[in-house]
C-alpha cells in the first residue's frame, strides 16, 4: 500500500514538474517573439531565406531527374517525398534547438553559459527555450509543400492512419536531428568550438534527401544504424509508397527514444566536466 502511495505521488510530481516546463517554454517563446516582431522585416527575411536554399536544393533535384527520369527505380515525385519528409523533420530541430550549434561561440567561450547553472531549471531546457529560431518556419513550410504535392501526385490517400504516421515519423526525425546535434556539440564542453564536429555528422544528413539504395551499402548502413537520418525520411517514404512495408518502417519513434537518451546522457557527462572559461 505504501509502495502503491509512493509510486502515485512520484506520477503525480512528474506530470507536475513537465508542465510546469510546457508553461515556462510558453513564456520563453512569448517572449522571443515579442522580439522577434518588433522587427518584422527581419523575421520575414530570416524566414523566407531558407525558402531560398532549398529551392536551390530542389533544382538541383530537378536537373538531376531531368538527366536521370528513373534513379535506380525512383521517380521524380517519389524522391520529392523523401526530399520533403526530411525537410520537415530539419525544420523542427531548427526551430526548437538551433541554439546547440552556438553553445561554444555565444555561451561557454563567453561564460554565459554560467547563468545557465546558478537557476532553479534544467541547464540544457533554459539553452533550448533562449531561442526560437524563426528561419526553421520557412523550412516547415517548405517541407509541407513538398510533402503535400508528392503524396497528391503519387495519388496517396491521406487517412487518418496516414496523416497519424506522418506526424509520428516528422517528430521523430526532429527528435533523431536534434539527438545528433546534442551529442556532437557537446564536444564543446572541451573543445569550446563545436561546430565543425556538428556540422560533419549534420552534413551527412543529405544523402537522406534520396534512397538509401541508390548508395553503396555502407552508406545505407551508416544513415540506418549509426547516424539514422534514414529514418527521418527513406523508410517512412519507402512504408507510404508500398516499397517497404516491413517493421523497420515503424520503428522511428524508438530510435529517437533511445537516441535521445543516449543524447542526454552524453550531455550529463560533458556538463559534469564542465569547467568554465576564466572570463
Amino acid at each position: 500500500m505504501l509502495n502503491s502511495t509512493r509510486r502515485i505521488l512520484a506520477g503525480e510530481s512528474l506530470v507536475g514538474e513537465m508542465g510546469r516546463y510546457v508553461r515556462l517554454y510558453g513564456l520563453f517563446l512569448k517572449q522571443r517573439l515579442k522580439i522577434l516582431l518588433e522587427y518584422r522585416v527581419n523575421f520575414l527575411i530570416g524566414a523566407s531565406s531558407t525558402v531560398s536554399e532549398q529551392a536551390a536544393g530542389l533544382l538541383m533535384v530537378w536537373v538531376v531527374m531531368r538527366q536521370i527520369p528513373n534513379l535506380v527505380g525512383w521517380s521524380f515525385y517519389e524522391i520529392l517525398l523523401i526530399y520533403g519528409l526530411v525537410v520537415l523533420a530539419k525544420s523542427i530541430n531548427h526551430m526548437f534547438a538551433d541554439n546547440l550549434w552556438t553553445i561554444g561561440h555565444d555561451y561557454i567561450r563567453s561564460g554565459g553559459f554560467d547563468r545557465f547553472l546558478v537557476r532553479p531549471i534544467n541547464p540544457l531546457f533554459h539553452l533550448l527555450a533562449d531561442r526560437f529560431c524563426h528561419d526553421g518556419v520557412g523550412n516547415f513550410i517548405v517541407g509541407l509543400a513538398l510533402t503535400v504535392t508528392a503524396l497528391r501526385t503519387l495519388e496517396i490517400a491521406l487517412t487518418p492512419l496516414t496523416a497519424l504516421y506522418l506526424v509520428v515519423v516528422v517528430l521523430s526525425g526532429g527528435a533523431i536531428f536534434i539527438a545528433l546535434n546534442l551529442i556532437t556539440c557537446t564536444s564543446a564542453f572541451w573543445i569550446v568550438e563545436s561546430v565543425p564536429v556538428t556540422r560533419m555528422v549534420f552534413e551527412l544528413h543529405e544523402f537522406a534527401k534520396f534512397p538509401l539504395t541508390i548508395y553503396q551499402r555502407g552508406i545505407g548502413l551508416l544513415l540506418t544504424w549509426l547516424i539514422p537520418y534514414g529514418f527521418a525520411s527513406y523508410y517512412p517514404a519507402s512504408y507510404l509508397l508500398g516499397r517497404d512495408p516491413s517493421l523497420i518502417a515503424w520503428i522511428s519513434p524508438l530510435v529517437a527514444a533511445v537516441l535521445l537518451v543516449i543524447a542526454y546522457r552524453v550531455w550529463l557527462f560533458g556538463l559534469s566536466h564542465y569547467a568554465g572559461t576564466g572570463s
